[in-house]
């Protein structure tokens, strides 16, 4: 199992591994140099160092790789093929974190794909907004998921966007034309080369920009059979434009009148707290149905559980700040419908919205007979919530 942290899921696949009676072994990023830190008995590796890391993990023998996250997934597929088990190819992972590269795979299997071209943030941003198409959108190459990710309409805008992304120490960004249309999330089980779908989120907010902060998922999704069909076929034509073979699956596309575009696919789960909005088959975790499907079982539980589910990833207001604390969790919990309200944030916890941070406060789950029961739950709890986030002076370091 090859995870950056040892947080919830990670917990989540312990709990089912011994439900199915296999032993785990983890692979992190914890130090190196300390003896066990987290009492975990992870084997140290560095996720970006992929040849370092291998030498590592030679000579275990294992059953079946998973990773949780983008980075993992790719020592995951390498040690996948050192070991000989199945699992994502080591240049389809690759292929998932670049964006560049996987918008020229997308483009050479015929796929519906904006107008890209890459830049350096050393580059003049006069020059390089001469260049781009209006509106559009400037990504970081390497950061993900929303993160750094703006909005531009005009050159004025898309100079002091480059400037803002500069900022934050990147060194090249991706620009695209802006895709208009409502925004879904795939999650699905690949086996051979082969998309399996498990559920269609929809995120009911619109993403418009500036900055595209994700704050609601909720499955099944509400749009026609018709609809629902385009973006599974569109994400299992993405999948094998990438290369992916056996494993999970998440995929971000956008639908409009002209059909479905594929915007991001990943070689591995929903994330973190997230993956609590599915329930497969019998109850049974999402991480449990990986477990079973990386050891080649047979994963009957692969239909999702219940009528309705969500999730509310609660975002940062306004500027961020210094978190102090939450008041009515237990109104937002007594909301008809709501299973749980996870708050994350710590007292004390500098708070740095989109575009330059990349955390939530917490998350809200629910449960109901229908996706909009699901969506108004959402919004009612989080309305019962009261954040006290201090504003967060900046210190200046005086010049010797």
């Amino acid at each position: 199992m090859f995870a950056a942290t040892t947080g919830y899921q990670i917990r989540v696949f312990a709990d089912a591994a011994r439900r199915l009676g296999v032993d785990v072994t983890l692979a992190t990023d914890r130090c190196h140099i300390l003896e066990d830190p987290w009492g975990d008995r992870a084997i140290a590796v560095k996720f970006d160092q992929i040849a370092e890391s291998l030498t590592a993990l030679r000579g275990l023998r294992v059953d079946g790789v998973a990773a949780v996250g983008d980075r993992p997934a790719v020592l995951a597929a390498a040690a996948a093929e050192m070991l000989g088990v199945a699992f994502h190819p080591l240049a389809a992972a690759l292929a998932c974190r670049d964006k560049y590269l996987s918008r020229q795979l997308f483009l050479a299997a015929g796929m519906r794909v904006p107008a890209f071209f890459r830049a350096s943030l050393s580059d003049d941003p006069a020059v390089v907004a001469a260049r781009a198409p209006y509106p559009c959108v400037l990504k970081p190459l390497g950061l993900s998921g929303s993160r750094g990710v703006i909005r531009a309409n005009d050159r004025r805008e898309f100079v002091a966007a480059f400037r803002r992304i500069a900022k934050i120490g990147e060194r090249e960004l991706q620009v695209e034309s802006y895709i208009a249309g409502r925004e879904f999330a795939v999650e699905g089980l690949i086996t051979g080369g082969k998309l399996q779908p498990i559920a269609i989120f929809d995120k009911p907010d619109p993403l418009e920009g500036p900055f595209f902060e994700e704050t609601i998922y909720v499955t099944p999704s509400r749009e026609t059979p018709a609809v629902q069909a385009a973006l599974i076929e569109t994400t299992a034509q993405a999948a094998a434009a990438l290369g992916l073979r056996h494993g999970p699956v998440h995929a971000e596309l956008r639908y409009n009148d002209e059909g479905a575009w594929i915007l991001e696919v990943h070689a591995r789960p929903i994330g973190g707290l997230c993956a609590r909005a599915l329930r497969m088959a019998d109850g049974i975790p999402l991480e449990e149905m990986i477990l079973v499907h990386a050891l080649g079982g047979n994963v009957w539980m692969a239909q999702v559980d219940g009528p309705a589910s969500g999730v509310m990833m609660i975002p940062i207001p306004g500027q961020g700040g210094i978190y102090q604390g939450v008041e009515g969790a237990e109104r937002a919990l007594a909301v008809a419908d709501i299973e749980d309200v996870v708050i994350t944030a710590t007292e004390g916890q500098l708070l740095i919205p989109l575009p330059e941070g990349s955390s939530y406060l917490g998350f809200i789950f629910a449960r109901g007979e229908t996706a909009e029961a699901v969506e108004r739950a959402l919004r009612r709890s989080h309305a019962e919530l009261g954040f006290h986030i201090a504003t967060a002076l900046e210190t200046f370091r005086p010049s010797s």
